[in-house]
């Protein structure tokens, strides 16, 4: 038999499915129907001549192998409910998993016309069209294709009148009137509309994909489903409509209908036209800024769009030109969150000022250990705004100079906001700044220096993410390395991965993986584990770990939580460190005014705000102009064949150094 004739036929088997009843795993026999589209259960194989015992249709469902396990698999179908199943082994997980994956696309995909019976008229936005009873297979397949040609000229009339639409709703005043074109209802319609027609495209694109595995579509009708599978909009028509500064820019869409776009004059994207800002210490001032993340809003409310989104997913795809919902953004750049790192500052220059490069060593452990917790804003996970290719982020900290104390065991530094706008004597500041250096793929690189302790930081990582079926995993390449000149030292550290876990409920992140840290000139070096959550049971967080010495002999070993308690067991010495009671030193930053229109603070302000505001709508209206924009220029340099030319790092081998890297007088 074919595959086709195969995935037609039921799959029966028997399965364990995790039952809150019994709280725990228990044996049941399971039936999946290709033709009826369910997949349903009973007690025994013998009781199927009984009442089924559960079912759940597969329309919309998604299959999700687990992480743990290569036995367990979800079933998520569309109306919430979740199966927790475990099949024998391996290889019958794999059978079940692509079997239950082929119905869903058939559910999704295929909508078999039943021939046998008379069919009515149909009418719709663009025009009238019926299906018949055929008679013959030749009527058959000249009937597919006519109501197929019609459907299509459906889908364009409909695209035009959404177009309209979209015209219409940019051409209201954006401001001083009782209706904008940012009217929460007018950008919901927008929205719903453009919805309206990806759905319709979709259903086309599946009915011809259908079409074309039965035999019914000739070269001509495949060429034009390729077509309309690539339709794409006019960008310009979902631009923002207003900014701050009241500019307009005026352009035309493809019917040739003058169409006028307010935008903020201080976000040109030309990379020619700005180098970077000259800092000024006196314009910093600390950081007041709320940008906590305690929530995600209604997840019910936003439930629909996540399986939207997950049913245009398949497992271990790369999810880097994949638009996120607006709703799980974080306030802030994926640029500023690298700052965020450098948030226990008394942590990071104490390594200079140990005496030994054994000491050294365990500080520069303990204060990677420590600086992972200071970059999330919450216990929900969400995600910072992906950074624009040319973005930059500068910040600095300062810190007294009796905090950097020379014991490993001693107590941590408790940061105070200076109110002053200088370098205070007697305080050890830190320059950090960071830039986007590359869209494809997304690279940032970043650099930190302390000219007073001698030490400098350099590093550049970019993130693969990957869609797991209930979770989305996020591996960061990259390195960073802690330099001190004077000491002939270069501390070097890779980054662990992270998961987003949940993201059908409340998300949570973790990390996972095995990182090394070392210093090739003294021969130290560090493994650590992070450990992910067990399928059941076990604690979140979980971190091990050992320092070694240039002979391998174990002189520090490490457990706990890298965001809950730390121990360090060092020479019978054992240090505590409690993250939620170590405060992280505040940033110093300069005000948005006083920011270049490339810098992250002020690129972003305008979706941060509606996102303060929990206007979801004007912050996505104005994040997807900043990105269509990106594309936009990016296509003008390939057509140009001009490079992207970065300002702060250069590219030296597989990473990214920075151009002017602290040097010490001889």
């Amino acid at each position: 038999m074919d595959d086709e004739a195969i995935f037609r036929q039921k799959l029966e088997g028997q399965l364990y499915k995790y039952t809150n009843v019994m709280k725990g795993w228990q044996y049941r026999w399971f039936v999946l129907d290709p033709q009826c589209g369910t997949l349903e259960y009973y007690m025994t194989e013998e009781s199927k001549t009984q009442k089924v015992r559960g079912g759940v249709n597969l329309g919309g469902a998604v299959i999700s192998p687990s992480e743990e396990d290569e036995q367990t698999f979800t079933v998520s179908a569309a109306n919430g409910e979740v199966y927790r199943l475990r099949a024998q082994g391996p290889k019958e997980r794999q059978q079940w998993v692509s079997r239950l994956r082929s119905v869903v696309e058939k559910q999704i995909g295929v909508m078999n016309i039943a021939y046998s019976g008379k069919y009515s008229s149909s009418e719709s936005l663009g025009g009238r069209f019926s299906l018949r009873t055929p008679h013959s297979s030749q009527e058959s397949l000249s009937a597919t294709q006519e109501s197929l040609q019609n459907a299509k000229g459906v889908i364009r009339a409909a695209e035009e009148k959404h177009k309209a639409l979209v015209r219409d709703i940019e051409s209201l005043p954006g401001s001083d009137s009782e209706i904008t074109s940012l009217d929460p209802d007018c950008l919901l319609l927008k929205a719903t509309s453009q919805a309206a027609m990806d759905c319709l495209e979709d259903c086309l694109t599946l009915l011809q994909k259908s079409d074309v595995l039965h035999g019914n579509r000739t070269a001509g009708d495949q060429a034009i489903s390729q077509s309309m599978a690539n339709i794409s909009y006019d960008v310009r028509a979902h631009m923002p409509s207003t900014a701050s500064n009241g500019q307009q820019i005026h352009t035309n869409n493809s019917h040739n209908a003058e169409l006028t776009i307010t935008v903020n004059d201080d976000l040109a994207f030309d990379n020619s036209r700005e180098d970077p800002p000259e800092i000024n210490p006196e314009d910093e001032l600390p950081d007041e800024s709320d940008n906590s993340e305690n929530k995600i809003g209604d997840v019910e409310e936003h439930k629909s769009v996540i399986l939207h989104l997950l049913s245009q997913l398949k497992l271990g795809m790369d999810l880097t030109r994949v638009v996120l919902p607006t709703f799980i953004l974080e306030k802030r750049s994926l640029l500023e969150m690298y700052a965020d790192f450098i948030g226990h500052t008394d942590q990071f220059l104490r390594i200079s000022h140990m005496p030994t490069p054994e000491s050294r060593m365990l500080a520069a452990v303990e204060y990677y250990l420590c600086s992972f917790h200071t970059g999330r804003k919450g216990s929900v996970a969400k995600k910072p705004y992906n950074p624009i290719i040319g973005e930059t982020f500068n910040c600095s900290y300062l810190v007294p100079k009796s905090s950097l104390q020379p014991s490993i065991t001693g107590p941590p530094f408790t940061p105070t906001i200076q109110s002053d706008s200088s370098t205070s004597e007697g305080m050890h500041q830190v320059r950090f700044v960071a830039e986007q250096v590359s869209h494809h793929p997304p690279v940032s690189a970043f650099y930190a220096e302390s000219p007073e302790d001698k030490m400098y930081m350099n590093g550049w990582i970019w993130t693969k993410s990957k869609f797991l079926g209930m979770s989305v995993g996020v591996t960061m390449v990259g390195e960073g390395s802690i330099f001190l000149p004077e000491k002939g030292e270069v501390y070097k550290a890779q980054f662990p991965a992270a998961y987003g876990r949940s993201i059908l409920t409340i998300p949570w992140m973790e990390l996972g993986g095995k990182v090394l840290i070392q210093c090739p000139q003294t021969g130290y070096h560090s493994n650590i584990t992070f450990h992910t959550k067990p399928f059941y049971g076990g604690k979140v967080h979980r971190i091990s770990g050992e320092v070694k010495n240039p002979d391998k002999q174990t002189i520090c070993q490490i457990q706990g939580e890298w965001n809950g308690v730390i121990e360090l067991i060092s020479n019978g010495t054992k240090k505590v460190i409690d993250t939620a009671k170590f405060p992280a030193c505040p940033k110093r930053v300069r005000p948005i005014c006083k920011q270049g229109s490339f810098e992250s603070r002020r690129l972003w302000q305008h979706v941060t705000a509606s996102l303060k505001n929990g206007d979801v709508n004007t912050a996505t209206e104005h994040k997807k102009y900043l990105e269509e924009r990106q594309r936009n220029e990016e296509k003008a340099r390939n057509a140009a064949n001009k490079a992207w030319e970065t300002k702060l790092f250069r590219k030296e081998g597989d990473g990214w150094t920075y151009n002017n890297p602290l040097k010490l007088a001889a």
